[in-house]
């Protein structure tokens, strides 16, 4: 295990989040250092680093987003669900086999650059929410859970990510 994922573990430990205690009624810890756990170590780092909660493994957010997953890699088309019944939606594309799952969470946080803290969607630097709303999902301060899941097609691998309860809620504070 590498020293950076070790770090991000101690972290994760650190904050509960991968204490079973800290999971509703059908939600499991993930086994870290297996993909569910890195990508929410990869979460919870960054929502730690805020001093914000951590958030848990959603299995059925999980299931969600590999359908959708599956269907984005399938058809080659790179667009949100529009059936997503209250959550929040992350969408992530890379070269196949090229990205580590904190690579691809981290394509989300890199947009913290740009972030500003604000009213949504007057939260961005850039003056655009689009080049933060990956990020701000992310921490929405309401979002309790995440499930995320890869589906390759061709040579591409799709990440999706399922948030609940869904952020970027216009009016709302962040940051």
């Amino acid at each position: 295990m590498s020293r950076r994922v070790h770090v991000l573990l101690r972290i994760a430990a650190l904050a509960g989040c991968l204490a079973p205690t800290a999971l509703a009624a059908g939600e499991r810890a993930p086994s870290a250092p297996g993909f569910e756990g890195r990508v929410l170590v990869a979460h919870n780092a960054e929502r730690t680093r805020l001093g914000m909660a951590p958030l848990r493994w959603s299995p059925q957010l999980s299931q969600e987003a590999q359908r959708w997953a599956s269907t984005l890699a399938r058809s080659g088309a790179f667009a949100h669900s529009h059936n997503r019944a209250g959550t929040g939606e992350n969408l992530w594309m890379g070269t196949a086999d090229w990205f580590t799952p904190e690579q691809m969470v981290g394509g989300f946080l890199s947009e913290r650059r740009a972030f500003r803290p604000g009213r949504f969607p007057h939260v961005s630097a850039t003056g655009n929410w689009a080049d933060v709303g990956h990020y701000t999902q992310v921490i929405w301060p309401e979002t309790q859970a995440v499930g995320c899941a890869v589906a390759r097609g061709g040579r591409k691998d799709v990440m999706v990510c399922r948030y609940w309860p869904a952020g970027n809620v216009y009016g709302q504070p962040i940051g």
